[in-house]
């Protein structure tokens, strides 16, 4: 269904893009940095269900119907901005000890779980750079002389949403066994909470002010 040529190149600057820091890693890092292991894997969770439904709509063409209408685009970019914003909010707010050992990990309630994988998910879905980034890279390594071009660009898609769960998944596995080593001190714990709550802050800006 795809040019095995292009696909390979697909793969490795799919997999550069994953790499690189960017908005949802630095969302991924601050969740897991905040909760531990698990809340770091259900938010790169979340960030690839939003770059799921993203794919899908760039490969059924509503993306770029979309980026057609232009106050549709500033209205989403400035409900993302809030919504990250509301994050910080609530990460400033937050007194709770974190505590690190993995019987409360454990105990942790699943909607707690479920609301950060809401959030990941949230704030992807409401970041129009997504749409912007699918309508541009995608289309390039489509090879029209197959047909099928929306199956391929799901094919697309879903790789390139496949790669960034591997990569965002390990780095917040990792974020939160790092956090979980040194959250034990109230004083870290505190420290943590701050800068999640700067990170989303820092995204709300980046998201309202425009900037790449």
């Amino acid at each position: 269904m795809v040019d095995t040529s292009l696909y390979v190149a697909f793969l490795a600057a799919a997999f550069a893009l994953c790499i690189t820091p960017g908005p949802d890693m630095m969302f991924i890092v601050a969740m897991g940095g905040r909760g531990g292991p698990t809340t770091g894997l259900m938010a790169a969770l979340g960030v690839a269900f939003g770059a799921l439904v993203h794919a899908g709509a760039a490969a059924l063409g509503l993306s770029a119907l979309f980026m057609s209408l232009p106050s549709l685009y500033h209205a989403l970019r400035w409900i993302g901005a809030a919504y990250l914003l509301y994050l910080a909010v609530q990460a400033f707010r937050d007194r709770s000890s974190l505590r690190s050992d993995e019987a409360t990990a454990a105990a942790r309630p699943v909607p707690e779980r479920f609301r950060t994988f809401r959030q990941g998910a949230v704030t992807n879905m409401l970041n129009p750079k997504v749409i912007l980034f699918n309508v541009a890279f995608l289309p390039q390594f489509v090879n029209p002389g197959l047909g099928h071009a929306v199956g391929q660009l799901l094919v697309l898609g879903l790789t390139l949403v496949l790669v960034g769960l591997a990569v965002d998944s390990s780095i917040g596995l990792l974020s939160g066994r790092l956090s979980s080593l040194l959250r034990r001190s109230r004083r870290v714990a505190r420290g943590l909470n701050i800068f999640s709550g700067t990170v989303f802050a820092g995204l709300a800006a980046r998201l309202a002010l425009g900037s790449d």
